[in-house]
């Protein structure tokens, strides 16, 4: 575990004495404007490629519960089999990956490693992962009994919600 850590801390660094372009954009007063803009870019380009399916043609939900919460996604038109298919079979492999303490595709789909994901990694026993089939798509809840996992997991749909843009409640939801 002290290399997983340390191997952290090397990405993590800041790489000093680079003078790149990015740094010459920071003048730009729209810097913030454009860097959205692109990043949102990455992210849909990104996630239509690992998702198999197109995320202007379905809808994003991540809800969070006292015990962890979900992601669910649905067609935008319930006629649309192929993309309804492509959802489950995307869905299913995912609860499968996040319980195997595979995060890799939200990874690339964001760029980064969004925040809780490295806890969810060293809490994976204490989290479980599950597939639910919906009318119109899937579900992946994940939930836990442990605090600090559960507190993880939050964190990631705290996070999945403000990238994706969905507008969910960034607050746990008591049904």
């Amino acid at each position: 575990m002290n290399r997983l850590a340390l191997s952290l801390l090397l990405i993590a660094l800041p790489v000093f004495g680079q003078d790149t372009k990015q740094d010459h954009m920071k003048d730009c007063p729209m810097h913030a404007q454009h860097s959205a803009q692109s990043h949102q870019a990455v992210v849909e380009i990104n996630g239509d490629q690992a998702m198999g399916f197109a995320h202007n043609k379905t809808t994003h939900h991540f809800r969070m519960t006292a015990d962890g919460g979900a992601i669910e996604v649905t067609v935008n038109d319930s006629g649309d089999k192929p993309n309804t298919t492509a959802i489950r079979s995307h869905l299913s492999h995912i609860a499968m990956m996040f319980s195997n303490g595979d995060f890799s595709t939200p990874m690339f789909i964001h760029d980064s490693i969004p925040p809780g994901v490295t806890t969810m990694k060293l809490m994976n026993s204490s989290i479980h992962c599950a597939y639910e089939e919906m009318p119109t798509g899937g579900r992946v809840r994940i939930k836990s009994d442990n605090p600090v996992a559960v507190a993880a997991i939050h964190d990631f749909l705290r996070f999945q919600i403000n990238e994706h843009e969905t507008g969910d409640n960034l607050e746990v939801v008591t049904r």
